[in-house]
């Protein structure tokens, strides 16, 4: 069974610039995702997107069980998801079928599929979930296989990888699109200049975060923006009103994972450098 499921919900725009720090972190940070032996969930408002983070431990795989919150029978039975394995090799077993996961692999699990388990001592499994209407095949998407989008100049400091699995040229989904960012050694900013999407949610989760390094996400309105100092394995959540970047105090890696209404990977709005506040 799931630790009991955590729901977040936003505040309105217009509020963000007045929250102290604490509730800031309280609306927009996940600070813990995996627990050894255990699934955790949290439910957003976002597109009624849900974070889970699934820690295998001592050797028994744990099952993905239902919870009140999909208001269905199962979980994925009008939802759809999205893995990535940020740990160790692992194991999703999909209505009998295995998926051997090395480290960076992913998944989609497609709407409908009802029995659901994860094992692999050592692996971490981070996962999306959004509703789905239709269902596509559970397909597996092996790093090694995928096509990096090289972006960024060293003059900059945000030379960085794009790796795209779940999108319209590549894994099909109903609406979930999904994959990573990695910033290369002495890279430290990423998605600047930044931009809003009124038509998607966002969500980054950041790992592999060197030692005691951190990063500032920032968010908000792009003439009122805020930020958080986000530590290794943590989860930035950017309603669509808010801009959405950071900057590390050494690279690092992000997954990251939007719904909504399309699933056009360049639907953005960006926002000019100088207009920032």
């Amino acid at each position: 069974m799931p630790n009991q499921p955590t729901l977040l919900y936003s505040p309105l725009a217009k509020d963000v610039s007045s929250l102290p720090t604490d509730e800031l972190r309280s609306h927009f940070l996940i600070e813990r995702i995996f627990l050894p032996g255990q699934i955790t969930m949290t439910f957003t408002d976002l597109d009624r997107m849900a974070v889970l983070g699934v820690q295998p431990a001592g050797g028994s795989p744990l099952k993905l069980d239902n919870v009140k919150q999909t208001g269905a029978d199962f979980f994925l039975q009008r939802r759809e998801a999205g893995v990535i394995n940020v740990g160790s090799p692992g194991v999703i077993t999909v209505d009998g079928k295995s998926f051997p996961l090395a480290n960076l692999d992913g998944l989609y699990i497609s709407m409908g599929s009802k029995d659901i388990s994860f094992a692999g001592e050592g692996a971490k499994f981070y996962i999306i979930s959004t509703p789905a209407h239709a269902p596509h095949p559970t397909t597996h998407i092996p790093k090694d296989q995928a096509t990096p989008r090289p972006l960024g100049t060293q003059s900059t400091a945000n030379v960085r990888k794009i790796y795209q699995y779940i999108h319209q040229g590549g894994v099909k989904s109903c609406q979930l699109v999904m994959g990573f960012t990695d910033l290369a050694d002495g890279s430290v900013w990423n998605t600047m200049p930044p931009h809003t999407h009124t038509r998607r949610t966002e969500i980054y989760f950041y790992f592999d975060i060197p030692g005691d390094n951190v990063v500032a996400h920032f968010l908000g309105s792009p003439q009122s923006t805020r930020h958080l100092f986000v530590k290794n394995e943590q989860v930035a959540l950017s309603p669509d009103y808010s801009i959405h970047c950071g900057c590390g105090t050494s690279n690092y890696k992000f997954i990251w994972a939007m719904g909504g209404e399309n699933q056009t990977f360049d639907d953005m709005d960006q926002v000019q450098k100088q207009d920032l506040k």
